[in-house]
């Protein structure tokens, strides 16, 4: 005999054998033993969730002579004739190919017949939303008033395309996605028919994978035994089968992605290529990791093993490169991934795709929505933080030198300069919000109160506030509307109410600069701005 694949061979005959359906299961065997039977069903889920097996079952148990508890007894004659596709009171129609009103009028002409043995006759209709208007126009007088030994059982993925008028008709039952556990459950029991053996830790990866549909789940597995014929199935060994990576893989680039070395990730994707990954796959897995990185940078390590489904070896090295990242940053990483994970599925050019995302993720200057400017200041803060840690290794040793002489670098680039009087008259409000100004900062955002140190608080015309930050790029980002609306708060707050102010670049131009006169000159208070540790 010729082989057969496992997913048919370990088909469930039964409603006790089907997995992870257990609501639908107990309704249908529950109609069965009372005999409130209905004429209509609609079976909608995801692929390999169990609909046409149930409908299957269910076909076998309304028409077999000696149920067991709402299950069929799969030794009568009737139930092995529905097994072998040999009885003609029960009808599978697959509708992707025969859409067509011809079908449904044939079912209409058979349908004035009693069935010849049996209680029931029983139309299993498949893809059902694939059926044509007409079609479904000649299937709703039938559906409507069916003769009391008819029952339709309609399976689909997609029943937001069948038309309302035959919704209204149906028994309508949702197959949820089944769980990774019991997905592994299922796979285990087939390991012990099948005499094969595997790793836990490969089962729960092809059970990952199969998001969610169990038939799926058994076809990777059949495919990793095919592969791997009479050896164990390992974790290394699944993942060279799917062509996926290990999650170190994973780690290192975004290692390399937080350091902005875009040299050593765009080399670590050579490397995946290469081994002959599948690129879609890899995208979608990267985003799954940093799902699972988010999971922990936002809740308590303790009892995190269930929720992220890892060892507590992988788990604790997930945790260091958790602090390592932000939230906000993890959840720009995820956001770009998901689109692109999105790109992949339709473009011939998945590698350029790749090479894009990783060049925004590595330079977020090359955007300017929200979370990208957040990404620049936090490299911006590290660039400041590495060159405070610089300045204060430098130690002058008195013993040696009577005294330092600093003298400016020979690049340094001389601007023409601009001086800007204060004006003579000054709104009062514009004044105590520069009096204010510790106390308003305070009141901000850590990152905020980097980019407004050393800032010039001024006014050019004495009906607003003129806020001037160190540089033009620090300008820039406090410009942006997130920054800005919180800066405008908090003035607010503090000041008790609206003052109209204005960021403004120090430079006119890249050779010319506008020297600002602080507020200070009038309010007479330091204006040093503190920052928290």
């Amino acid at each position: 005999m010729s082989y057969v694949a496992l997913y048919r061979k370990w088909r469930p005959d039964r409603f006790d054998v089907v997995k992870g359906q257990d609501a639908i299961v107990k309704t249908l065997k529950n109609q069965i033993l009372t005999g409130r039977i209905g004429h209509a069903y609609l079976f909608c889920g995801t692929r390999g969730t169990g609909k046409t097996s149930v409908a299957k079952i269910f076909a076998k148990a309304v028409n077999c002579e000696s149920p067991e508890n709402g299950n069929p007894c799969g030794k009568c004659a009737s139930c092995r004739a529905i097994s072998e596709e040999a009885d003609m009171n029960v009808r599978e129609i697959d509708a992707a190919s025969n859409n067509g009103v011809d079908t449904i009028r044939d079912i209409r002409d058979d349908v004035a017949y009693s069935p010849t043995n049996g209680r029931y006759k029983v139309y299993i209709i498949d893809e059902v939303h694939m059926l044509s208007q007409g079609a479904f126009n000649a299937l709703l007088k039938t559906l409507e008033e069916p003769p009391e030994y008819v029952i339709f059982i309609f399976a689909t993925t997609e029943a937001h395309k069948i038309p309302v008028t035959i919704l209204s008709r149906c028994q309508r039952y949702d197959f949820k996605r089944i769980s990774v556990n019991t997905i592994v459950e299922r796979l285990k029991e087939l390991m012990a028919g099948e005499e094969i053996q595997a790793e836990d830790k490969a089962l729960t990866y092809i059970a990952r994978q199969s998001d969610g549909a169990l038939r799926d789940a058994i076809s990777l597995f059949d495919q990793c035994n095919a592969f791997y014929y009479k050896e164990v199935l390992t974790y290394e060994k699944a993942l060279t089968v799917l062509g996926a990576v290990d999650t170190s893989v994973f780690s290192e680039l975004v290692r390399d992605i937080l350091s902005s070395d875009l040299k050593a990730a765009l080399h670590l994707m050579d490397e995946v290529v290469l081994q002959g990954k599948e690129l879609s796959q890899f995208i979608i897995d990267l985003t799954w990791y940093l799902r699972n990185l988010l999971l922990l940078n936002s809740s308590e390590h303790e009892g995190m093993e269930e929720v992220i489904d890892v060892s507590s070896e992988n788990l604790e090295r997930l945790q260091e490169e958790a602090d390592l990242l932000s939230q906000e940053t993890i959840m720009r990483y995820i956001r770009i991934f998901s689109e692109l994970s999105g790109d992949l599925r339709y473009s011939s050019q998945k590698r350029v795709l790749i090479d894009i995302a990783l060049i925004k993720l590595c330079r977020p200057r090359m955007e300017s929505d929200y979370s990208s400017v957040t990404e620049r200041v936090r490299v911006l803060e590290e660039e400041i933080d590495k060159l405070t840690a610089a300045f204060n290794e430098i130690r002058l040793d008195p013993g040696k030198a009577e005294s330092l002489v600093l003298e400016p670098r020979k690049d340094t680039v001389s601007y023409q300069v601009e001086e800007v009087p204060l004006p003579e008259t000054i709104e009062e409000n514009i004044l105590f919000a520069s009096k204010k100004r510790t106390e308003i900062v305070s009141h901000l955002t850590n990152m905020m109160r980097h980019m407004l140190n050393g800032a010039v608080w001024s006014s050019d015309d004495g009906k607003q506030l003129l806020i001037v930050p160190k540089t033009e790029e620090l300008a820039g980002y406090l410009n942006n509307e997130v920054y800005s609306t919180s800066l405008s708060a908090a003035i607010e707050q503090v000041v008790g109410a609206k003052v109209e102010f204005e960021i403004r670049s120090p430079f006119i131009e890249k050779d010319k600069k506008k020297n600002y006169e602080e507020l200070s000159t009038i309010s007479g208070i330091d204006m040093e701005i503190e920052e928290e540790e």
